[in-house]
């Protein structure tokens, strides 16, 4: 399940873009990965991220792990929800289990990113 409207990160992040807002969320593979998800964390309302930099951790039974930032920006929105209930990311990865909303400092680093078919090769699908 590798929507073909999205773009992604070898870190396994993925990228909604809709005008100079960025919506970050983990891959339907990653979540699979981890398993059972059991705690989030995320930054703050106007905390600024950094591309391919932590901008929080995912925890589940089987690990913990950084989420990456597939682009620079200003966190303007976080998702309420993923942190007080992880397990809607399992549900519905690229819909309710969205992290963060960004507003995008540099549009040239969308270039860095994966397109669906590229993330396809990767994940092998």
């Amino acid at each position: 399940m590798i929507p073909d409207d999205l773009l992604y990160s070898k870190e396994h992040e993925w990228l909604r873009v809709e005008g100079d807002i960025g919506i970050i969320g983990i891959t339907d593979y990653a979540q699979n990965q981890l398993g059972d998800i059991v705690y989030v964390e995320l930054p703050a309302v106007g905390a600024k991220v950094e591309a391919t930099r932590p901008f929080g951790t995912i925890e589940a039974v089987k690990a913990v792990s950084d989420l990456n930032s597939p682009i620079s920006g200003e966190v303007i929105e976080v998702n309420e929800e993923v942190g007080s209930d992880p397990t809607v990311i399992k549900s519905s990865p690229y819909g309710q289990g969205w992290m963060i909303k960004v507003r995008v400092a540099d549009n040239g680093e969308l270039n860095s990113l994966i397109k669906p078919d590229e993330y396809r090769k990767l994940v092998g699908e």
